[in-house]
């Protein structure tokens, strides 16, 4: 078995005006850092043999961040945890997809969750076999964990008020070939605050 905690990046400007940023490459702001820093800080209560990360630059900087919290090495890149793409809709708000793509209408480019869990639960799958029974921390993505979360529980979570917020964790293990929720951090945010699944 092997535990694999899921930690959402830190805040872009993009997650601040609810921005659907997808694939694309949108840093941290400042107040992304200070919630990759306070995760770091909450995280210390356990013990973690290694960090992995998204290669995008908001998951990288809050797994740099993180790992210097927790005194580990730096992060090692997977590639396959990349943010769901978004297609045409990167950029826009949810407003303005709604606008342009109403409920039923295809969004070119946007990748299907299950081609999310295709190419995401094989890297854990490795990630699991080459560190049997260690604690890994992965820092990724909203789209990325609420796939996973979706997939795991039949659609019955994250339920309405359950939002994937930045910097929050989630707990899974990797046990008999398969990943499995151990824990969801519910954070309940009012609609100004909500930064969603942008990315």
């Amino acid at each position: 078995m092997t535990r694999l905690s899921i930690v959402r990046h830190g805040q872009t400007e993009w997650n601040l005006h609810t921005r659907i940023q997808g694939s694309t490459d949108i840093p941290l702001n400042s107040t992304g850092r200070a919630q990759a820093a306070e995760a770091g800080l909450r995280l210390r209560a356990h013990h973690w043999d290694r960090i992995v990360t998204s290669p995008l630059d908001r998951a990288h900087e809050t797994a740099r961040i993180i790992a210097g919290e927790l005194g580990l090495p730096g992060p090692e890149v997977i590639p396959a945890l990349t943010e769901r793409h978004h297609g045409q809709i990167e950029g826009l708000t949810f407003a303005e997809r709604q606008r342009r793509f109403p409920d039923g209408v295809a969004v070119p480019g946007l990748e299907t969750r299950q081609a999310v869990l295709d190419r995401v639960l094989p890297a854990f799958a490795l990630v699991s076999a080459e560190h049997p029974g260690e604690s890994v921390l992965v820092i990724c993505h909203g789209g990325v964990i609420g796939t996973l979360i979706r997939s795991m529980t039949s659609g019955e979570r994250p339920r309405q008020n359950e939002l994937i917020a930045n910097g929050s964790v989630h707990d899974f293990v990797w046990r008999d070939g398969r990943l499995h929720l151990e824990h969801f951090d519910a954070t309940l945010r009012t609609v100004a605050e909500n930064t969603h699944y942008t990315g």
